[in-house]
C-alpha cells in the first residue's frame, strides 16, 4: 500500500497586529534618566551638559528631524537612489519663561547637483508633501496633544 500524504488546508488569517511598543524612562542618577523601549533601545536623559546624555528638549527636536527624514526616505530614495546623504538640523531655542519652544527650525541638507531644476522643484514639492501627511511627531507639534499624567504609587 502506497503511502498517501495530505496537505491539511489552513484557513488563512490576516498578520497579527504588531505588538506596541512600551517606552519608559528609568532614573539613574542625580537629574539622569535612561530612556528604554522594549524593542531594546536606549537613550540617556540628562540635563544641560551632561557628557553622552541627552535632554528631553534635545529628544523632542532630533525626533522630528527623524521623523522628517524617514517621511522622506522613500520619495528621495526612488528619486536619488539608496544611497543618498541627508542630514537634518534641528533648531529652537527654548522661551525659560514659559517653558515651551515657540519655534522649531529644520533644514534638509541634500545634495540635488544631479537634478536639473523642475525635477529639484517637483521632488522638493513631493517631499515637502511626504513629510506633511506622515511625520506623526511634525503633526502632532503643529496641532498639540492633550497630554495626561497619573501616579502609581506604593503606599
Amino acid at each position: 500500500m502506497a503511502d498517501q500524504t495530505t496537505a491539511s488546508a489552513t484557513p488563512t488569517t490576516a498578520p497579527a497586529a504588531a505588538e506596541p511598543t512600551e517606552l519608559w524612562v528609568e532614573r539613574t542618577g542625580t537629574r539622569a534618566y535612561t530612556g528604554r523601549s522594549s524593542r531594546g533601545a536606549e537613550v540617556l536623559i540628562a540635563s544641560q551638559g551632561v557628557a553622552g546624555a541627552f535632554t528631553p528638549g534635545e529628544l523632542l527636536k532630533i525626533a522630528l528631524a527623524g521623523c522628517s527624514g524617514l517621511s522622506a526616505d522613500f520619495p528621495l530614495s526612488r528619486k536619488l537612489g539608496d544611497s543618498f546623504d541627508a542630514i537634518i538640523r534641528v533648531s529652537g531655542d527654548a522661551d525659560r519663561e514659559n517653558e515651551v519652544y515657540p519655534q522649531l527650525d529644520e533644514v534638509f541638507e541634500l545634495d540635488l547637483s544631479e537634478l536639473d531644476e523642475q525635477a529639484r522643484e517637483r521632488l522638493l514639492v513631493t517631499v515637502q508633501r511626504a513629510i506633511d501627511k506622515v511625520c506623526t511627531v511634525g503633526r502632532t507639534l503643529k496641532a498639540g496633544a492633550k497630554v495626561t499624567l497619573t501616579f502609581d504609587i506604593e503606599a
